[in-house]
């Protein structure tokens, strides 16, 4: 897994006091980049123009709180797959879980300790990569597992049946997702690879993989009709993703699991 400081991800910070918003940015931006907003409305501006990987938002805003902020973008399917972190000045249990049920993956107390936020931060954005490497690599991981909330669920699953119905044709491309999904490709391109870290493309070719190991383990069908039903123009084209995603060839792949499942 790449180092945070190699990778550099986003985070927007939002609070109305200057002073408290310098502070946290500086706090963070020796390990993340940091993009820093007053309001609510300069958070939502900010987020039309620049992919975020997580939003820091003080819950005392002008106008709207940073409450609202966080349902708003929970519920927009463009941004609701950001983790969102809630500070406050509250620390009893119910401000706690007023923070959890409006939609906030974490909750940090003012005084805010440099060391709390960095590790609660760190946390957030490692568990995202380490569920994103978990599913491309494992056959058995399904999609439901890497979305954190239900509008990311419904998005994947709409993709899902996309992508199914389409399985065969070699032609299956990001150009048809975006038609099928009713979005331009800019944007579908950004949420696949917000909520997967997947391009389009490379999500199109786990699930044809992926798919290929369910006719694998069944056994009833030749690797040239598998790499056919799947969408591959070739078995030899096949051949080589299947091997190069899973490290074993499609027949070494059914030889280990009759090597576990021996008849």
């Amino acid at each position: 897994m790449n180092n945070l400081t190699e990778t550099r991800y986003t985070i927007l910070v939002v609070d109305d006091n200057e002073d408290i918003l310098e502070m946290i940015a500086g706090d963070l931006a020796n390990t993340f980049r940091v993009a820093k907003a007053l309001s609510n409305k300069e958070a939502l501006n900010l987020l039309e123009k620049q992919p975020v990987d997580l939003v820091i938002s003080d819950v005392n805003l002008p106008h709207v709180n940073g409450f609202s902020l966080c349902v708003e973008l929970k519920a927009d399917i463009a941004y609701s797959h950001i983790p969102f972190v809630i500070l406050t000045d509250k620390s009893n249990i119910e401000s706690k879980i007023e923070s959890l049920n409006y939609g906030a993956d974490a909750y940090i107390e003012k005084p805010i300790s440099t060391a709390h936020l960095l590790a609660q931060v760190n946390s957030l954005i490692r568990n995202r990569q380490h569920v994103y490497e978990h599913y491309s690599q494992s056959v058995l991981v399904t999609r439901s597992s890497i979305t954190s909330n239900k509008s990311d669920h419904v998005f994947l699953e709409r993709i899902n049946r996309v992508v199914v119905d389409h399985l065969s044709d070699p032609k299956l491309c990001v150009d048809l997702l975006a038609d099928k999904m009713n979005m331009s490709r800019p944007t579908l391109y950004r949420k696949i690879k917000s909520i997967s870290n997947l391009s389009p493309n490379e999500l199109i070719n786990i699930s044809r993989l992926k798919k290929a190991t369910e006719y694998l383990l069944n056994g009833d069908l030749k690797i040239y009709e598998i790499s056919t039903l799947v969408g591959f123009n070739s078995s030899s084209h096949f051949t080589r993703n299947f091997q190069k995603h899973f490290g074993v060839s499609p027949k070494d792949y059914v030889h280990s699991l009759e090597d576990q499942h021996p008849k």
